[in-house]
């Protein structure tokens, strides 16, 4: 009986549903956090420097149409590149299939010096080429992947990681828009939706730190400075332009 691969990454290698996702998710809702924030911030700064009384409606407004025309199109492009990748890949598989039915010996050659590049011996290399040679399939996984470069995607699933992308950019997104949305005291409004884009990016620190087991310092502070240089970037031009 064959292993069923996916059980035994979840129940072996704890490779849940957020590690399968979790490249769409950080990208989808970093990109939503930022992207909602720059609103705010950017109208906030021209205010400040009188160029214009924005409501908050306006900002509401403003910022919910491109939360969600950003997230579509974020969402969208998730899913263009994950097919394109997969069309690429299968196009220059089909060729390594092709060329080692062509010229097997030529192919035995490029492998051996692949194995011999990551550390096998010199008769170890040759006996294993000389083995492998014979199954084109598996010998073309392992070219593409050491002579290319590209991991196989074939795993991967486009539609899931756009619409995994879109929905954690509208998740995320939305915690900078909070207080407009609540209607907090109008002066309180852009003090609040700062700390809730802080939290926010704290939140998605604390997904990767769990996804990943890495340092819980690094995780979240990667995702809080990238995220804050960004807005700082977004309040900045606001008030530049404003002046």
């Amino acid at each position: 009986m064959g292993i069923d691969w996916a059980a035994h990454r979840r129940d072996a290698h704890n490779m849940g549903r957020v590690q399968e996702y979790l490249k769409p998710i950080v990208y989808g809702g970093n990109d939503g956090i930022v992207t909602t924030f720059a609103i705010v911030a950017g109208f906030t700064g021209a205010s400040m420097e009188g160029a214009a009384q924005i409501g908050a409606l306006a900002v509401l407004v403003f910022g919910l149409a491109n939360l969600f025309a950003d997230a579509l199109s974020m969402g969208m492009g998730e899913f263009l590149s994950g097919r394109s990748q997969r069309d690429l890949y299968m196009r220059k598989h089909a060729e390594e299939i092709a060329e080692l039915s062509a010229d097997p010996e030529g192919e035995r050659r490029e492998l051996h010096a692949i194995l011999r590049d990551r550390g096998m011996g010199t008769w170890d290399a040759e006996e294993v080429a000389a083995r492998l040679i014979r199954y084109p399939e598996l010998t073309a996984d392992l070219m593409m992947s050491y002579e290319f470069g590209m991991p196989d995607p074939r795993e991967d699933n486009p539609a899931a990681n756009g619409l995994t992308t879109f929905l954690s950019f509208v998740a995320f997104g939305t915690i900078p828009l909070l207080p407009y949305l609540l209607h907090a005291p109008d002066a309180a409004r852009f003090g609040l939706s700062v700390g809730a884009t802080v939290l926010a990016l704290m939140a998605l620190g604390l997904l990767r730190w769990f996804a990943t087991a890495e340092r819980l310092r690094r995780c979240v502070g990667e995702t809080v400075l990238v995220g804050g240089a960004s807005a700082i970037v977004a309040y900045m031009v606001g008030a530049l332009v404003a002046g």
